[in-house]
């Protein structure tokens, strides 16, 4: 894969190839995306000799972060609201807000038997005590889990068992440490944590609204050549490639 991004840099112009000249690009990245995001900063960090500095958290609280001066080269969330937003505030660019992935709801326990057997039913389970889902209000993850219970009749405001984390990552580590015994996390989690395909089930697309994984360059990356080709870089086909063997489903560009 390096040589091909590579090649793909040097048809930029822009492989530096030499530390000397390295620069460092900040991106505010939603935490279910982190895990490709990662993997494709390696390789462009070793294509082209400039350094990928990753912030995770919600959609929402890096996007209070950017709006509120955080400095962010980059904007990619789990949404296509935030990244608008930014835009017409002016300090995202218009032009280069696309959207890179769709992402995948995915219903975790570290019970193979649970999940494994009785998909969705397992939510049914008397032995469930916890329930655990991203904050829908700063998750869109946790959105996309509201309107799966809801689809399914099994949300309500007073319910004691939904539990929610700060961001999918949190819900994710709730799960993982056994604090909640269910819950609804990012397909690229589980897959990227190596989990037996027993100890999750992938939640069918029409209980939710589209996941759209939208970035977007900020303003004040306008002329950091760094920046915008790293941007270039999540929209080609060698990043797809990696989006989808992380579970994403491909972006509808």
């Amino acid at each position: 894969m390096r040589t091909v991004i590579r090649t793909w840099l040097l048809a930029l112009g822009l492989a530096h190839g030499s530390p000397a000249f390295a620069d460092d690009v900040i991106v505010a990245v939603a935490a279910s995306l982190v895990p490709p995001t990662t993997v494709l900063a390696g390789e462009f960090e070793r294509a082209s000799g400039d350094r990928i500095q990753i912030a995770s958290g919600s959609t929402g609280a890096l996007y209070a972060q950017a709006i509120n001066g955080a400095p962010f080269d980059i904007f990619i969330a789990a949404d296509a609201e935030r990244p608008q937003r930014l835009v017409d505030a002016g300090i995202g660019i218009a032009a280069t807000r696309a959207t890179i992935a769709l992402g995948r709801l995915a219903l975790f326990s570290n019970d193979t038997e649970t999940v494994a057997v009785d998909g969705l039913d397992a939510l049914l389970e008397p032995t469930i005590r916890h329930i655990a889902i991203a904050n829908p209000s700063v998750a869109p993850y946790g959105t996309a889990a509201q309107q799966t219970l809801e689809a399914l009749g099994l949300w309500a405001a007073n319910d004691t068992r939904i539990v929610r984390g700060e961001s999918v990552a949190q819900t994710y580590a709730m799960i993982a440490t056994g604090n909640a015994e269910i819950g609804f996390v990012a397909l690229a989690q589980v897959v990227d944590a190596g989990h037996d395909p027993g100890n999750y089930f992938i939640v069918p697309v029409q209980y939710y609204a589209p996941i759209r994984h939208d970035a977007v360059v900020l303003s004040r990356a306008r002329d950091h050549s760094a920046a915008n080709a790293f941007h270039e870089f999540l929209l080609s086909a060698t990043a797809q490639t990696t989006f989808e063997s992380f579970g994403y489903l491909p972006a509808d560009r």
